[in-house]
């Protein structure tokens, strides 16, 4: 759905679409995204997300940028949109601690009237829990323990809130080469809430390269710890939440409750 802002007397004729590229893997692109990309004369955003998609882009203006520069890069996309089609591009969904919230932001202050779109991704928390099996079923909760931008005390209080509902919890952002130690303090909050035997998921490079899934427990997080990085999704089971096996398969699943009112 296109969308745009009150009119103003500033009205541009480009258009401006913030794209949700998924976890990576072209295949996991929606049709949407694909349209918006296709159809851009200018591809904007992190060099890591348009190395991902280089067969769309071909003969398009390709501006590239680096981590860090998230409020230039939602500015200039901004500025070329006043005259040309441009496809601001995002990691999983834009939405989802991606560039739609920054972009927006700049777009409402520059008091443009740009036409403007915001299509939507396959985030990491679902791509990871696909290869799981079924950890999130029901309600869950996503927290980033990141905190560039979030306080740390604010997402410990986060934590500690999640885990006491005693539903499945996904951590993004769950370790860096500089932030080593919030991963095992998450799980120590977990462990005051939840018993050593619920189930957690690691899931590395969610359908691309170097793809690594590996479950283990609550009890045993110390053991995995070493596994964990900023390529990761962390998935905490809730109290419902099990090991679930098939085979050779191992994964987690989270029954919604349909035991309870019907057999099968």
């Amino acid at each position: 759905m296109e969308m745009s802002p009150s009119q103003s007397p500033d009205k541009t004729s480009g258009k401006l679409s913030i794209v949700g590229l998924g976890p990576g893997s072209e295949m996991m692109l929606t049709g949407q995204a694909v349209f918006a990309i296709k159809n851009a004369s200018i591809i904007i955003g992190n060099s890591f997300y348009l190395d991902q998609i280089t067969s769309l882009t071909e003969g398009k203006q390709i501006i590239k940028s680096s981590m860090g520069k998230e409020v230039d890069r939602a500015k200039e996309s901004v500025r070329l949109a006043e005259t040309d089609n441009v496809a601001m591009v995002s990691g999983g969904d834009p939405g989802i601690y991606g560039m739609a919230g920054i972009v927006l932001e700049v777009l409402e202050k520059s008091n443009k009237d740009i036409l403007f779109e915001v299509i939507p991704g396959v985030t990491a928390a679902s791509a990871g829990a696909s290869l799981l099996g079924s950890p999130l079923s029901g309600d869950f909760c996503v927290i980033s323990l990141s905190d560039l931008l979030t306080p740390w005390t604010v997402i410990e209080k986060r934590l500690h809130a999640a885990f006491s509902m005693q539903i499945p919890v996904v951590l993004y952002n769950p370790k860096s080469r500089t932030r080593t130690e919030q991963f095992m303090i998450a799980m120590k909050i977990a462990g005051e809430y939840l018993c050593g035997t619920t189930p957690i998921g690691i899931v590395k490079n969610a359908s691309r390269d170097g793809q690594k899934v590996h479950v283990s427990t609550l009890g045993k997080a110390d053991e995995v710890e070493d596994l964990v990085d900023m390529h990761s999704v962390v998935f905490i089971g809730g109290n419902e939440s099990r090991i679930w096996r098939m085979k050779d398969d191992i994964g987690i699943i989270t029954p919604r409750g349909y035991h309870t009112k019907y057999v099968y």
